[in-house]
């Protein structure tokens, strides 16, 4: 049979021809035959391009399914006394929003907590009247919060004058539904820089309706309901704690769901739950809206985000298990002044209400609620995830890791086979294709990574597109993207040419245009086949480490592998390779995409909020540090979901359009990043800074010299701050030559000035570390009197490299912080105290030296002690500067930072 070039893509018939020609007996009379034939393996460019716009659509639209679409909010005529009404929720959030921001120790929060009391009163008076409602405003008078782990290491948390209110729902005539309670939690109090609409009012607001709703139902129920709206939250979980160590009540708890809200509205998903499995499956097994992934889970788990909720204490302190709900839309106003009202989207409270109205129906009247500190083995963990916001799937670990163990050893068998089959040329091309996998992750990090240091030359700010977030995929996909598909191109043409090289060997009776053809289609193959090697890999990890995220490494390797298996593969060795199907790809790709790219989109969009508080140290990281982050994340991204379609470009057209097309894409962004087209933040996403006036006292010795007194700014957002301090214009200088030690917080890049520094305060108001006795000896201990002045927000920093141990006790002789081990970090133990107004302010400090203490050798400016005292109040030349203060910036707030007025004092280990 004679055919004939006309630069179509490869058809299947034509390699069958040639197979036949192969396999034929008359070598030479086939080589005649053949002589002119000229077959292309080439793949239409506009199928690639189709499939680009396919799994880009499709991703998009998974996303917007799964987590952009709320449900309509509802008013109390359509709902009833027993359902759950937005409407009625926004009724509370506006009323706490309009208190403004509501701080421990604040008037608001009195007012708050006055607003949510009287609140609970309505619904007590309004309750069924089988059911039992009971309203407790309780009262700490002090505690310490002392864990060990996570952001907690090398901390002791006090407290003091805490209000929480306390509403119990109970069957009337079941009286031992009293001894079983289902806890559901929020924080009342707000950081000082926002209204907190978001965090935690709106949670706040759902607690409040859920109540009225679950106060129609009670009396079917077999266990009672509390719902706790505590203070403290923001200054270090310390409702939380002081309630479950404190509240008689806490000892009834079987299960404990905390709401949460690290952004302002959207979709409130569960990103924490267990340890027992019994909270998480029966939510999935009534939740209207689930939404809910462990991917969320497992990241918060290994500490890549540096936050804590009070589901910590819960299970830490506790011994609960339970779920962990919050609200993450809009991140990047986390703690700044725009967590307002008007950005909190209709329909999120719905969403939230509905999901918890269902799950609290089935649980308060369950037999069976689990035991309290009963901890479930690590096989006993779910495995849960969402399916577009409609169905949760949820499974325990003990079947995950048969599931995961049944693949993995069905595709050693698949693969040892077809190696054995292919022989040395078959391990020698996987080899290769895997190298091409490699040059991917390669190429792709690096393009991606030369952005990230090529923004902070060319642009105003290192984070240009956290309020454009559509900005960072053309920033830092298009070269990874470019990258990933430079790197996996290299390796097909080395494939190539050693394929080239064993059909030359192999198959000399066909022609060298042919031989060259089935080289480039038996490379594609290879190539999309170390695909499957890569989530192989990561699957076998997971499941070796328990990983929770594991069942996506199942999705990319069983569906892609299922899908070449039934329309690509072969066993005979015989048979000569034909291009990939279309169909292969659009089979393979639909069940991963399905499951993972929403959630990918998210989270990307999350990572990019949070650079607004990505620096914790101002100065002490470069600026770089972030993009660098950001970009790896998106170039593994790539190199992972896009491995398999990229193996279709290779013989196809696409290869320049696409090289010029990322290319162009780059550089008009960073075009537009260069000539501030895009503007890195607005009114709606500011960036974070702190401003504050500081006395610093830390040199001052027997009065003899005066305290330091200057205004400090400072961002939590990468970048300089040259540009805010020009619009402030009240001679601020800026860089790193005022380092200045916040106890927790150090700052080593600011801007300050000295204008107006010494107004404003008193020296009165200056705290006093006072050594009341000392006794030197073998075992030395000292007695040490701390006066906070004004302050009930405090931070104390004590050496551990002196110090061995510490007891700390108030002007009443009541212990806050026992003798016992302490942890620290880089040397330094810190005790952070937060209270209401009637806090005290007097405390006795007695400290155990160490028998290693250099005190006899030390130097006179090493310090003992390090006290950070704060008042929320602003001096005259602090409103001048924030009344000057960009608005695209704003004050941002978090439990270690100072507040804008902090006087600084210490205590030398030579004293």
């Amino acid at each position: 049979m004679r055919q004939r070039g006309k630069g179509a893509s490869l058809k299947p018939n034509s390699i069958s021809s040639a197979a036949n020609q192969d396999n034929s007996g008359g070598e030479g009379e086939s080589s005649s035959r053949d002589k002119n034939v000229a077959l292309i393996a080439k793949r239409s460019s506009y199928v690639v391009f189709t499939l680009f716009v396919l799994v880009m659509y499709g991703s998009w639209g998974v996303y917007h399914y799964q987590f952009e679409s709320l449900p309509a909010p509802l008013a109390l005529e359509h709902v009833g006394k027993r359902g759950f009404s937005e409407h009625e929720a926004m009724k509370h959030v506006e009323a706490l929003a309009q208190l403004g921001p509501h701080p421990v120790g604040s008037d608001a929060l009195e007012s708050a907590v006055k607003y949510v009391t009287e609140a609970a009163e309505i619904i007590k008076k309004t309750a069924h009247w089988e059911v039992n409602v009971e309203v407790d405003r309780f009262h700490v008078k002090s505690g310490a919060n002392i864990m060990v782990g996570g952001l907690f290491k090398g901390k002791s948390l006090v407290y003091s004058d805490l209000d929480h209110v306390v509403l119990r729902i109970t069957p009337k005539y079941v009286s031992e539904a009293e001894e079983r309670a289902i806890l559901v939690s929020s924080h009342i109090d707000t950081v000082f820089a926002g209204e907190g609409a978001g965090d935690c009012s709106s949670c706040v607001a759902v607690m409040l309706e859920l109540a009225r709703g679950v106060s129609q139902w009670a009396h079917g129920f077999k266990n009672s309901v509390i719902f706790l709206f505590n203070t403290g939250e923001e200054e270090g979980l310390n409702g939380a704690h002081s309630f479950v160590t404190q509240h008689p009540w806490s000892d009834t708890i079987r299960v404990a769901i905390d709401l949460e809200a690290m952004g302002i509205g959207g979709k409130s998903s569960i990103f924490q739950a267990g340890p027992n499995p019994w909270a998480i499956e029966n939510f999935a097994a009534v939740a209207k809206y689930p939404s809910a992934q462990i991917v969320a889970q497992d990241i918060f788990s290994s500490g890549a985000i540096k936050s804590a909720t009070d589901f910590q204490v819960y299970k830490e302190v506790a011994g609960l298990s339970g779920l962990d709900f919050a609200y993450v839309d809009y991140t990047a106003v986390y703690h700044t002044k725009n967590d307002k009202l008007e950005l909190l989207q209709p329909g999120s409270l719905q969403h939230l209400g509905e999901n918890m109205l269902a799950f609290l129906l089935r649980a308060a009247a369950s037999p069976s609620l689990p035991e309290n500190k009963a901890m479930e083995s690590n096989e006993e963990k779910a495995i849960y995830f969402d399916i577009l916001g409609t169905y949760m799937v949820t499974f325990r670990q003990r079947f995950a890791s048969m599931l995961y163990n049944s693949i993995i050893m069905q595709s050693l068998l698949l693969w040892t086979t077809s190696l054995l089959m292919g022989g040395s040329s078959a391990i020698i091309s996987l080899a290769l294709g895997c190298l091409s996998l490699v040059l991917m992750w390669i190429f792709s990090i690096s393009f991606s990574v030369a952005v990230a240091f090529v923004l902070t030359i060319i642009s105003s700010s290192p984070v240009p597109y956290v309020s454009y977030p559509w900005l960072a995929l053309c920033l830092f996909g298009a070269p990874a993207l470019l990258g990933a598909f430079t790197g996996q191109h290299a390796g097909y043409i080395i494939l190539e040419s050693y394929l080239a090289r064993t059909f030359s060997e192999r198959r000399r009776n066909l022609p060298a245009n042919l031989r060259t053809t089935l080289a480039k289609l038996d490379a594609e193959r290879w190539i999309y086949k170390s695909g499957l090697v890569q989530w192989f890999v990561l699957l076998m990890l997971g499941n070796y480490y328990k990983i929770g995220s594991s069942y996506l490494a199942l999705a990319w390797l069983a569906s892609p592998a299922f899908a070449y298996g039934f329309l690509e593969a072969t066993l005979s060795p015989t048979r000569l390779p034909k291009p990939l199907k279309t169909a292969t790809i659009l089979i393979g790709l639909s069940v991963p995409l399905l499951l993972s790219s929403g959630m990918v989109i998210r989270l990307s969009a999350t990572i990019m909020g949070t650079s607004i508080r990505f620096v914790r140290n101002p100065g002490a990281s470069p600026d770089w540090l972030g993009n660098v982050i950001l970009a790896v994340f998106i170039s593994a991204v790539v190199c992972l979901a896009l491995v398999y379609l990229l193996s279709y470009i290779h013989i196809s057209g696409a290869k320049v359009p696409l090289v010029v097309a990322t290319s162009s894409l780059l550089v008009l962004s960073l075009v537009a990043v260069w000539g501030g087209v895009v503007p890195p933040f607005t009114d709606n996403i500011a960036r974070g800074v702190n401003v504050v006036h500081v006395v610093d006292a830390t040199r001052v010795k027997g009065g003899d010299l005066e305290p330091v007194s200057y205004i400090s700014m400072f961002s939590t957002t990468p970048g300089n701050l040259i540009k805010e301090a020009d619009h402030i214009g009240e001679g601020f200088a800026c860089g790193r030559d005022r380092y200045s030690d916040f106890v927790t917080f150090s700052v080593n890049y600011s801007c300050w000035m000295d204008k107006g520094a010494r107004t404003g305060w008193l020296k009165s108001d200056i705290p006093s570390i006072h050594v009341a006795k000392d006794t030197r000896g073998e075992n030395r201990e000292t007695q040490v009197v701390i006066d906070t002045t004004i302050s009930t927000r405090w931070s104390l920093a004590i050496n551990t490299g002196e110090i061995e141990d510490f007891q700390l006790k108030d002007a009443d002789s009541d212990e806050l912080i026992p003798l016992g081990e302490k942890s620290s970090v880089d040397g330094w133990h810190t005790i952070q105290f937060s209270g209401g107004r009637k806090a005290p302010t007097k405390f006795h400090l007695l400290l155990f030296w160490s028998g290693n203490s250099t005190w006899t050798t030390s130097a006179g400016d090493e310090q003992l002690l390090r006290l950070r005292t704060d008042v929320d109040r602003l001096t005259p030349p602090m409103e001048t500067i924030l009344r000057k203060l960009p608005r695209w910036c704003s004050l941002f707030g978090k439990s270690t930072s100072p507040h804008t007025l902090a006087f600084l004092s210490s205590l030398p280990v030579s004293f």
